[in-house]
């Protein structure tokens, strides 16, 4: 049984120069029905103003991947690194005891929109840390592809927590399984496209969540791209 989490019901804030929508509490929204999705924290699909950006702030004791739907996104951090995030790459940072970190566009004329999540970690205080990688762009005939996983298995990015995401580019008309095993749970958003999920259609934007055992469908109704997170 699927939990739709549409895309019109998160919560929203426009700053101007930052337009963001939340699948969870986050800041200023509160919703104590959604405080977040086992330790699947944060969702947040954040539109930054060219030449704008998340001044230098803090964090600690959890693990936030950053993933760039379209644009640039500039990253410096106090472990002393520096890079720009683009579509089809995935950032990983442990706080751990601490870090802080600054993400910026420098486009002068194109916004970038990307997705924030948190990831509550399996250990606290662990010593900060930080890994980008490069997946391919273009659809895949397996159809899903690992890109997060706690051992860095099948040359994923390494998470400090239980929870794996995996990246689906579909063709329109591609269908793909994802099998919960018992004890497990699984959150799915789609960044972009129409997919159909057990004879449930969700939207660009949409998530929704399961807890039953068994395997999930994804049918893409046209060109679309989809996270599924595998949670404790």
């Amino acid at each position: 049984m699927l939990t739709i989490r549409r895309a019109n019901d998160r919560g929203h804030a426009n700053h101007g120069w930052l337009d963001t929508h939340h699948s969870f509490s986050f800041a200023s929204y509160y919703d104590p029905k959604h405080m977040g999705f086992r330790n699947l924290r944060v969702i947040n699909e954040d539109r930054v103003a060219p030449g704008r950006g998340f001044g230098t702030h803090p964090h600690r004791d959890m693990e936030i991947i950053s993933y760039v739907v379209d644009g640039e996104l500039e990253h410096r951090d106090s472990m002393g690194n520096g890079s720009v995030i683009r579509p089809g790459e995935v950032q990983r940072m442990s706080a751990g005891t601490g870090v802080t970190h600054s993400e910026f566009n420098g486009s002068k004329h194109a916004p970038v929109r990307f997705l924030q999540i948190w990831i509550e970690p399996a250990r606290q205080g662990i010593e900060p840390d930080y890994e980008q990688r490069a997946f391919s762009a273009e659809p895949q005939a397996e159809g899903l592809r690992l890109v997060v996983d706690p051992e860095g298995a099948e040359g994923a990015v390494r998470i400090n927590a239980d929870a794996r995401m995996y990246r689906g580019l579909l063709d329109g008309g591609q269908t793909v399984e994802h099998t919960v095993a018992p004890g497990r749970h699984a959150w799915i958003q789609v960044v972009r496209g129409k997919v159909e999920i057990d004879g449930q259609l969700l939207d660009t934007s949409d998530g929704a969540s399961t807890s039953e055992p068994g395997a999930l469908t994804i049918e893409a109704r046209e060109p679309s791209e989809v996270l599924i997170f595998d949670l404790a």
